[in-house]
């Protein structure tokens, strides 16, 4: 693949991936991701209803920016802060009808 300023070689590991730590791995674990290639592949939003439904509780949904910016990464985006994908994640629930969800 050829590289541009915006694509990157995959980091090796989860932990490799800029904006993840310690319970972001642990929500990996949780939603059984184990790999950057297995996160390659999925869907930030998803992610974000899965952890909810296995922990019982609503998370912050800024944690969904993690999970797009980790996404974007293990596709082999250029790291860059969680926050960057705030507005892309508010625009992406207003699409998806998802904005008014109710609290659990």
């Amino acid at each position: 693949m050829k590289k541009t300023p915006r694509t990157i070689d995959r980091p090796a590991s989860l932990a490799d991936l800029a904006n993840v730590g310690p319970a972001t791995l642990a929500d990996f674990r949780v939603l059984d991701i184990r790999t950057v290639a297995q996160l390659a592949k999925q869907d930030a939003f998803k992610l974000f209803e899965r952890l909810c439904d296995r922990t019982g509780k609503r998370h912050d949904p800024c944690c969904i920016d993690v999970f797009l910016s980790a996404i974007d990464q293990a596709r082999g985006g250029a790291p860059c802060p969680w926050w960057h994908f705030t507005e892309q994640r508010k625009q992406m629930l207003v699409g998806r009808g998802a904005a008014g969800r109710k609290r659990r």
